[in-house]
């Protein structure tokens, strides 16, 4: 697997199969250092692949996946933590597994936390946080690794849109605070989170999983107060959802 030069990722003709479907791709897709890309698509368009890809867990059937010199971090669609151990230990757990000492491991990890609001729930179990607290912890394990790729599977899919909303303001400020910037690739079902979120939108055609369209989405990053509703955010979801539909199957895309 080659190293991404002069970008944080690529996906360069990379072809995916799998038994009894059709193959998806041929996919390219290229992510700048410090560039956040939402992608969107149908269920089954290839979304999940994609970043499986960029992350090293699935290894494509042709092409080439480039991927950044330093870390990647991923976080799912579910927190995913160790129900028996508390915030600060789930949030370690990367660094552990790369032999880091359990000290070190468990200092970085508390800086992690404090970052994405948690500073006083580090010996919280699972069971007892909230699933925003719990996607936080999520977060924070992904960041403790200060990665220089970050992959996003739907992560507040899940949850209410007050906390939904308090989550990406939350995700652009640690992103805007770190130096340098990662790169993000997040996905999602919502054309809203997509264009406020990102500052380039990949729509993924539902029955091949190719790029059937890329837009760059208007502003600056991270967004001021109040942009959802400016005229240009309007617009810009507008034609993202215009997009999406076009690469929708038939059936659905009236």
């Amino acid at each position: 697997m080659a190293k991404a030069s002069g970008s944080a990722a690529a996906l360069r003709a990379v072809v995916v199969r799998y038994p009894g479907r059709p193959e998806l791709g041929p996919l390219n897709l290229t992510v700048a250092p410090g560039e956040i890309v939402a992608v969107v698509g149908a269920s089954g368009a290839g979304k999940s692949t994609l970043l499986r890809l960029l992350a090293g867990l699935e290894t494509p059937a042709g092409g080439t996946v480039q991927r950044p010199a330093g870390a990647v971090g991923f976080v799912f669609q579910s927190p995913t933590l160790m129900p028996w151990a508390d915030a600060l230990a789930n949030a370690a757990l990367p660094l552990e597994l790369c032999g880091i000492a359990r000290a070190e491991a468990r200092r970085r990890a508390a800086e992690a936390l404090a970052a994405v609001g948690l500073a006083e729930r580090l010996g919280a179990r699972p069971r007892q946080l909230s699933g925003g607290m719990a996607m936080r912890v999520s977060l924070a394990r992904a960041l403790v690794v200060d990665p220089d790729l970050l992959l996003l599977d739907e992560p507040f899919a899940a949850l209410d849109s007050v906390t939904r909303r308090r989550l990406i303001e939350d995700l652009h400020a640690l992103w805007a605070a770190r130096s340098p910037r990662p790169a993000l690739v997040f996905v999602t079902h919502d054309v809203e989170e997509a264009v406020y979120l990102a500052g380039r939108a990949v729509v993924l055609d539902a029955a091949t999983g190719r790029v059937a369209a890329e837009l760059a989405l208007p502003g600056a990053l991270p967004r001021p107060a109040g942009w959802r509703s400016a005229p240009e955010c309007r617009a810009a979801v507008e034609a993202l959802a215009e997009a999406l539909a076009a690469a929708m199957p038939s059936q659905d895309a009236a």
